[in-house]
C-alpha cells in the first residue's frame, strides 16, 4: 500500500498525458473514418456495400414498385470502410466523412428501432421476391 502511495504521488509532478476533452475539441489524425455519407442520387443500388458490411450496419428496403430505400445505423458501424471500398462509385455515392458519432442513449430506442427496421427490411424482399415469381407465372401462364 505505501508502495502505491508513493506513485501516485510522484504521478502529482508528472505532465499531463490526456486530452482536456470537452474543452478543447480532439483534433482528427489524417485518415480518420467517420461516418458513413451517402448520396441518393449517385447511388447504383448493388446491394455491394450491405453485402460486405461485416456487422451489418448497413440495410435496404424493397419497396413494392421495385425502389430500394437505404439505411445505416452509425451505433452498429465498425467504421472499417468494407461499404467504401466495395461501392462501385465510391466517393460519389458513398464515403467516409469526418463527421464524429453522437453517443446513444437507451432513450433513442437505437437498436429496438434497428431490429424492427432490419426486419421490416427482410420481409420486403421476401415479398418483392414472391410478387416477382407470381408476375413471372402469371405473364407465362398468359402466352
Amino acid at each position: 500500500m505505501l508502495k502505491a502511495l508513493l506513485e501516485a504521488f510522484k504521478n502529482l509532478f508528472k505532465p499531463i498525458r490526456t486530452i482536456d476533452y470537452p474543452a478543447r475539441d480532439i483534433t482528427l489524425p489524417q485518415g480518420y473514418r467517420g461516418l458513413i455519407e451517402y448520396d441518393k442520387e449517385a447511388c447504383i443500388f448493388c446491394d455491394k456495400c450491405e453485402k460486405v458490411c461485416p456487422p451489418g450496419a448497413i440495410v435496404f428496403y424493397q419497396h413494392p414498385e421495385g425502389e430500394k430505400e437505404y439505411r445505416y445505423n452509425p451505433w452498429v458501424c465498425i467504421y472499417c470502410g468494407e461499404c467504401v471500398r466495395a461501392c462501385p462509385k465510391p466517393d460519389e455515392a458513398l464515403w467516409h466523412s469526418e463527421t464524429k458519432q453522437s453517443a446513444a442513449f437507451k432513450e433513442d430506442g437505437v437498436n429496438t428501432e434497428w431490429f424492427e427496421w432490419e426486419a421490416a427490411c427482410k420481409a420486403s424482399r421476401e415479398a418483392y421476391k414472391a410478387a416477382k415469381a407470381s408476375a413471372k407465372i402469371q405473364n407465362k401462364s398468359e402466352e
